[in-house]
């Protein structure tokens, strides 16, 4: 158990304003007992890991040169803000059995310290300036200082910042912490120009920052707290846009983190000692399910097949893409955006790209998923992971997938139930030329079964079960729920009819149909947001219809790391319950 005692500094430091008492040896103290505390709040509940340890000694340096809340520091991602959390009153956090009273990034309910909310990347330099400009506007004073790790510049956004914050008249301080890596490493040929700024000390004429209008200092020695000082007290108070570029090393402190710097870039749970984690996965998943079939049509199949993602191959297992087939491996950094446009133009050339990302990220990339890929019908495949119901952050739900591909023409969403299915579909997809396809794994265990049909282009139920009076339609990886709902419903005396929707963008008009004859209630059951969702479909296809529609999902609401659980209690996603619901309407 850690916690903090009166043979630490921290127990003196209970703000900013304790820190600028202390001595250099103190603060060099400090940063040792800081990273304790991080590493044993990740180790138990999980988090940010590397990028944490890494900026120890410049969220020191910062709270001892400037004036927070005053000076205004914006945290790009905000998932190395742990130790400004923990020097903002908020070290208890840290401590065991406190580590629910604080988010995993930038809160503004929680400190006066904290000015957004944010858990994506690459938005820091566009705040920062938004914030300075206001500042202007106002007659006020105060610097204004963002954060951006190096793998951040990859994002559009960033660019967009740079562009704007560049005319700024007046202070805007931006730290680019440059440590070499992005979540994996970083991609792209922003990154050979900046180790030619680190190979010449920040001294080479050809120089990104200084050509977009800033004024540019180099600082290679990150870690080295003393150095930093001296640079922020150098240049604070200045009258026009700078940037630092500052070097640090990404999880020092803990030599695991050091060297795994993937691996240790956000973890779950784990071992401090061996560095493994203590929740052991499933030996069969949808991810390695994918990965098989990939690997397969790479190597044996199909020429043409490439794989797409943007900074994240560890959330899908690509890096086994990565290692062995190079050449058929895109990785565009954070650029949700770029990848869905790069997708569009290699499937309208014939090439196969398989595009991966994350429910949370895919939404940077709508206006592409519009303009580029649907409008063009261009036949890329594009895989969602982490759509579900999650006890996530609210900068990282889930949940809002559905609604926005459904409601965008030309893309056909599919959601698998089973291995099978997923297979069938993966092969389908890969085949047709005719329009965008893309597949939700589901988030729950696998699950197996025998496959309907193997041509996707129209929508076609199946019918795992007929009855009367009662259907159940159960969304991809809530088809298992569903299972239960029967199974409740049988107790209770009603042979209901369950089925497997199987694509989400489209109605099977003949198989809704078909219930009005001898089905009073159908329940639908997705694992996302009801607003827009799939269910709100099909309620509306009985809109003029004696049938009473039952939809199940989540409400459109952010949850800040509520147990899934208790999200499964509130939405009433309990088999008893939506049986007990379907007995009242009949």
């Amino acid at each position: 158990m850690v916690k903090i005692d009166q043979t630490w500094v921290l127990d003196k430091v209970n703000g900013p304003e304790d820190v600028k008492k202390l001595t250099v040896p103190e603060m060099k103290k400090m940063a040792g007992e800081m990273r304790k505390l991080i590493l044993n709040r990740d180790s138990k509940v999980g988090g940010h890991v590397g990028p944490n340890l890494g900026v120890v000694e410049l969220t020191i340096a910062f709270h001892y040169v400037f004036d927070s809340p005053k000076d205004k520091i914006i945290w790009d991602v905000s998932h190395q803000s742990y130790g400004h959390k923990i020097l903002t009153g908020r070290k208890q956090g840290f401590e065991d059995g406190h580590f629910s009273e604080i988010s995993g990034f930038t809160s503004p309910a929680e400190s006066p310290h904290d000015f957004f909310t944010i858990g994506h990347t690459s938005t820091s330099i566009g705040l920062a300036t938004g914030l300075a400009t206001a500042r202007d506007l106002q007659g006020e004073k105060g610097n204004v200082v963002a954060l951006i790790g190096d793998g951040s510049l990859s994002g559009g956004l960033a660019f967009e910042g740079l562009n704007n914050a560049g005319l700024l008249k007046s202070n805007l301080i931006i730290i680019v912490n440059d440590n070499q890596m992005s979540i994996d490493e970083d991609h792209g040929s922003l990154y050979p120009h900046l180790a030619e700024l680190r190979r010449t000390n920040g001294k080479s004429a050809n120089n990104i920052f200084k050509a977009l209008g800033f004024d540019y200092r180099y600082l290679g020695e990150g870690n080295e707290l003393e150095k930093v000082i001296a640079l922020f007290q150098d240049i604070k108070d200045i009258d026009h846009p700078i940037v630092l570029h500052i070097c640090t090393e990404k999880g020092l402190g803990y030599p695991l983190a050091m060297e795994h710097k993937m691996e240790f870039h956000w973890k779950p749970p784990f071992d401090l000692k061996t560095g493994k984690n203590l929740r052991k996965l499933p030996a069969e998943t949808y991810n390695k399910i994918m990965m098989d079939y990939l690997e397969k049509r790479i190597r044996e199949d199909d020429p043409k097949v490439v794989a797409i993602d943007a900074a994240i191959p560890g959330t899908f297992g690509l890096t086994r893409i990565k290692e062995d087939y190079p050449e058929r491996y895109f990785d565009a950094g954070i650029a949700e955006q770029f990848t869905i446009t790069f997708a569009t133009a290699l499937a309208s050339a014939g090439v196969r790209p398989v595009v991966f990302h994350a429910s949370t990220f895919l939404q940077r990339a709508y206006d592409q998923l519009v303009h580029d890929l649907a409008i063009n019908k261009s036949p890329a495949v594009l895989i969602v992971g982490s759509g579900d119901i999650s006890d996530s952050d609210e900068t990282h739900q889930g949940t809002f997938d559905i609604p926005m591909i459904t409601s965008i023409p030309n893309i056909k969403y599919l959601a698998p139930t089973t291995k099978e299915e997923l297979l069938s579909m993966l092969d389908w997809a890969l085949a047709q030329k005719e329009m965008p396809v893309a597949i939700r794994l589901p988030e729950h265990r696998v699950q197996h079964g025998e496959v309907l049909t193997n041509d996707y282009s129209q929508p076609l139920y199946q019918f795992l079960q007929r009855g009367t009076k009662v259907a159940v339609l159960g969304l991809g990886g809530f088809l298992p729920l569903a299972e239960e709902v029967i199974s409740d419903l049988k107790e209770k005396g009603i042979q209901g009819t369950l089925i497997n929707p199987g694509t989400i963008s489209e109605l099977d008009e003949g198989a809704l149909e078909e219930l009005k004859k001898d089905h009073q209630v159908v329940i639908t059951l997705e694992d996302g947001s009801l607003d827009g969702g799939f269910g709100e479909q099909v309620d509306h296809f009985y809109s003029d219809a004696q049938m009473n529609v039952l939809n199940y999902g989540a409400l459109k609401e952010f949850n800040e790391d509520v147990t899934r659980e208790i999200l499964y209690d509130r939405y009433h996603l309990k088999a008893a319950e939506i049986a007990d619901e379907a007995m009242q309407r009949l």
